[in-house]
Order: C-alpha cells, then sequence, then structure tokens
C-alpha cells in the first residue's frame, strides 16, 4: 500500500474533549506548545460508539527529524492532547479523488497505562465503492486512509510529513482531519427488536440469531434456496437495489436456481451475524446488490496482530462506523471478516448467501464478494485458524453461485488499475492488489492464496 488515497466522510458524533498534554519525552519539537483549535461539539451522542473529528493544523516548531523522503517540515498535525476514549482512528480530507503525496503518523496514549506508543504510519485505503456507481456520487464520500485499531487509548498526536519534487513539497488536500472512533459496547445479547438486516438471513438462521449455524455438505445444498436475486430483499422498508440490469422475480430465481442446480458447495461455516458484532443499523443505508458472485478478493485490514479474539467484535463495529460515518459509504466495505482465531463475521448488510455489492475493490465490486482478514500480513504469517476459515468461506460462498476456486473469472473493470470497461480475467479466489495498485492483503498472506483455493475446491468435493 504506498499512496495516500481513499474514500472518507466524517461526522462528529460526540463531543470532543480536546486539552493539551504535556508531550513525552522528545514530542515537544515536532508540535507546538499552544493546543490547536477544535471545532465544538454539534450534538451529543445518542448512539452506541462515537467519532471525533479533530482538524488538522499548522505545526510550529517542525520535528528536529523526518523520514527520508519527506520534506524538512511537518506542515500541519496535531499537537499531543488529550481526548475522549477510542480505539480506532484515521485521516480523511475533502476530495475522494486527490491523492495524499506523503506520510501521516500518529502516535496515541494507553488509557490503561498512560504510555505513548511509537508513531506509526497510517496506510492507503485503496478499499471503496466503483466509480461512477449510486454509492461513489455525492457530497458524502470523502478521501481518508485506512483505519488504525490502537486499544483503549485517550491520548493522540498526528503529523503530516509531505513528499517533495523537483518543484518542493506538494500541496496536501483541502480538509485533512483526524477522526477518532470509540466503537462503544458490546451490546446485550437478546435485546431489541429484529432488524431487516438480520431478516435477510431469515432462510438460514432463527430471527435475532447471534450466529448463523454450520452445516455440512448436504445440508449446505439447500442454501441455493436462500439465494435472492436481485432487487428481491424480503424486507418492508427497504430499497433493494442491483449494481447492474439482471434478472428480477420468480423467473430470475429459477433460472439462478437451475444454473446452481449439482454445483459442488461446501460445507457452511458458522458465521457470526451483525446482530452477533452489535452493528447499530441506524447508521447504514439501504441494501445494495449486484448480480451474481464470480470471484472472491481477500484482503487484510492492514492494522495491528496485537488484538485479542475477544475483540474481534469491537474492531469490526469501529471500521464499520468509520467506512460509514467518516468514509460516507452506505455500509462497512467488505461483505465477510475473519479474525486471528477463525471466527468469521458478516460484514456489510443484504443477507450472507446473497450477491450484496461491498466496497472493497475498487472497479471490480460488481460480481465479487470482499473477505478481509483482521490485521496487517506483510511480514507477519497469517495464523492457519484464519486461512482455514477464509478456505470455508470461499467454498461456501463461492460454491452457491456455481464458481470453482481454483478456476477464473472474466471481470469488466470499473475503473483503477484498468480502464473502465476492460475485460479482465481473474483468479476465482483473488487477493486485492490484483484488482487494485496496492500492496494488500500484505506478502505473507497472499502467498497462501493457493493453499485457499485448493482447500476451498477440495471442501466443495472437486
Amino acid at each position: 500500500m504506498r499512496a495516500f488515497i481513499a474514500s472518507s466522510i466524517g461526522v462528529a458524533c460526540a463531543a470532543a474533549a480536546v486539552l493539551p498534554l504535556t508531550a513525552p519525552g522528545g514530542l515537544a519539537s515536532s508540535a507546538s506548545a499552544a493546543p490547536a483549535p477544535v471545532s465544538e461539539s454539534v450534538a451529543a451522542p445518542r448512539l452506541p460508539g462515537s467519532t471525533q473529528s479533530l482538524p488538522l493544523v499548522p505545526l510550529t516548531p517542525p520535528p528536529t527529524t523526518t523520514p527520508p523522503g519527506s520534506s524538512d517540515s511537518v506542515s500541519l498535525g496535531l499537537p499531543a492532547r488529550e481526548v475522549e476514549p477510542f480505539s480506532l482512528l484515521g485521516v480523511v480530507w475533502d476530495d475522494p479523488e486527490e491523492e495524499l503525496h506523503g506520510r501521516i503518523q500518529v502516535r496515541t496514549r494507553s488509557a490503561a497505562t498512560g504510555e505513548w506508543s511509537s508513531w506509526q504510519d497510517l496506510e492507503t485505503h485503496a478499499d471503496r465503492p466503483d466509480p461512477d456507481s449510486a454509492e461513489s456520487r455525492g457530497d458524502r464520500v470523502r478521501g481518508a486512509t485506512a483505519p488504525l485499531w490502537v486499544g483503549d487509548s485517550n491520548g493522540v498526536q498526528a503529523r503530516v510529513l509531505p513528499e517533495e519534487d523537483a518543484s518542493g513539497a506538494h500541496r496536501l488536500p483541502e480538509g485533512l482531519r483526524l477522526d477518532l472512533v470509540n466503537p462503544g459496547d458490546d451490546p446485550a445479547a437478546g435485546t431489541g427488536k429484529e432488524s431487516p438486516a438480520g431478516e435477510a438471513n431469515s432462510a438460514l438462521a432463527p430471527a435475532g440469531a447471534l450466529e448463523i449455524p454450520a452445516l455440512d455438505r448436504q445440508e449446505a445444498g439447500e442454501d441455493l434456496l436462500a439465494v435472492r436475486t436481485p432487487g428481491q430483499t424480503g424486507q418492508t422498508g427497504q430499497t433493494g437495489q442491483t449494481g447492474q440490469t439482471g434478472q428480477t422475480g420468480q423467473t430470475g430465481r429459477t433460472e439462478q436456481l437451475k444454473a446452481g442446480a449439482g454445483a459442488p458447495i461446501g460445507p457452511r461455516p458458522g458465521i457470526v451475524t451483525r446482530r452477533g458484532w452489535g452493528a447499530d443499523e441506524r447508521l447504514r443505508g439501504p441494501f445494495l446488490y449486484t448480480k451474481t458472485v464470480k470471484m472472491a478478493f481477500v484482503h487484510h485490514t492492514a492494522m495491528s496482530n496485537n488484538y485479542s479474539c475477544g475483540q474481534s467484535a469491537s474492531i469490526i463495529r469501529g471500521i464499520y462506523r468509520y467506512h460509514v460515518q467518516s468514509n460516507g459509504w452506505r455500509d462497512v466495505g467488505y461483505n465477510f471478516f475473519v479474525d486471528k482465531c477463525g471466527k468469521i463475521y458478516e460484514g456489510r448488510a443484504g443477507g450472507v448467501a446473497n450477491p450484496v455489492m461491498g466496497a472493497h475493490t475498487y472497479g471490480f465490486n460488481h460480481n465479487s464478494t470482499g473477505i478481509a482478514v483482521l490485521g496487517s500480513y506483510n511480514s507477519t504469517n497469517p495464523s492457519g485458524a484464519a486461512v482455514n476459515a477464509v478456505s470455508k468461506l470461499v467454498a461456501w460462498k463461492l460454491g452457491l453461485h456455481g464458481v470453482d476456486p481454483r478456476g477464473t473469472a472474466a471481470m469488466t473493470s470499473g475503473g483503477g488499475k484498468y480502464r473502465k470497461g476492460t475485460t479482465v480475467r481473474l483468479r476465482t479466489v483473488s487477493g486485492h492488489r490484483d484488482g487494485y495498485v496496492t500492496g494488500c492483503p500484505g506478502d505473507r498472506l497472499y502467498s497462501r492464496l493457493g493453499t485457499i483455493r485448493a482447500t476451498a475446491a477440495r471442501l466443495q468435493g472437486r
């Protein structure tokens, strides 16, 4: 992940108690002594979780040292300060098409120990809606870095290190700000009424289920009946939309079932529902469907591997809030999440068996599904449990649409790495880097895709 460009919008959902801190040793030289001006809170928090949005401001004096390839001064940043508790952060800016030439670094203070972290780089965020799609239009979508999970924190500092070329430092995007996300507490099990997002899985699990149960291969074959055609949601008050003109109604449903009849399908893995990980369904927009699922893109979330599996639901709630309220998307971008313990989580709403269109691979969100493994796998090997879980998920999800995990698919680019309208043949299990100019899902996870393909095919009985 080399360039800092993405899509985001920020909404300040909670009061940000912003107080200047005495910078830890060595920090005073990279931040001004006076506290930076911060926008006042627009409303008290009324939803579980919150987002603090803090503008990046000019910093003086410049730091004593800067990384190679950067200019000699830090033009923007955030002085070390105390803030309301948060666990995930990212930087956003106004124009989603504008590239940030430089590095954004942050450090945070642990709420438990009071110790400051070292400086950490925020990575590119090339997961986003397709260009010219309904989701990418309008003034809600912003540019952004990837979100970074930092754990329970109550202090933060940030700096922007612009790159230089022959004409000097690059101009930075307008509206740079730091969004701090508090994912909220784990919801109490069994509270509240069933939501349309849960009803979308009604053929797979009882209403209000926290997890969709695992099934063996024979039983999983019946999941074909749960795959809805584009435009059908089965929910009152939810707009079913399709990203492409496709078959609708009973005729399309019958043809879809005929096409999938006899196709090898892997056992259905257990999947934690959105209710299970505590999604606040008031945040998201309506469901969005594509025509079918021809392939799966594997991603990593490019954040620390030092999380406990008990934190996975909280991390997903943080990413969800960042994608919706900071990026300006209609829902979380990925269709599924997998943690390092091998637990699988439902991502974007609309039904795990259905062809839900995500915002995970710029230019190829149509007719694909996106699976994100929590963690960073550039230099760290993914756990065997995570690799096995991705294999099981791929075997079941692609099997529902008659897809061989070892095969290839002809995909039409919506823009990005390949010119819009170009037909590209991709592996049916590909890495994010195969569809976009990025290092995702990291070299170590990318090297396991062959194992994932072979295992998924075996689980399908091929």
